[in-house]
């Protein structure tokens, strides 16, 4: 998604650069930049992929735990 932008000639140097990485930041482009640094095999992908699934289950199931933790005191 090529990134287009008017610029105000009256506008800074300072403030044209600043609202371009605030552009390429909301586009997306620093993540995609830094996911393609390197080559993944696609095995290490669904293992990372795995891992996280069970690192966010584990994290709801403790959120829940404390949630019913704290209606037991009452």
């Amino acid at each position: 998604m090529p990134i287009v932008r008017n610029i105000d000639t009256n506008a800074s140097i300072d403030h044209i650069l600043k609202d371009f990485k605030r552009q390429c930041e909301r586009s997306g482009l620093y993540k995609e930049m830094k996911k393609r640094r390197h080559f993944v095999k696609p095995s290490e992908e669904r293992r990372a992929a795995k891992l996280a699934a069970r690192k966010k289950l584990l994290k709801k199931l403790r959120k829940e735990q404390q949630r019913m933790r704290r209606m037991d005191w009452r």
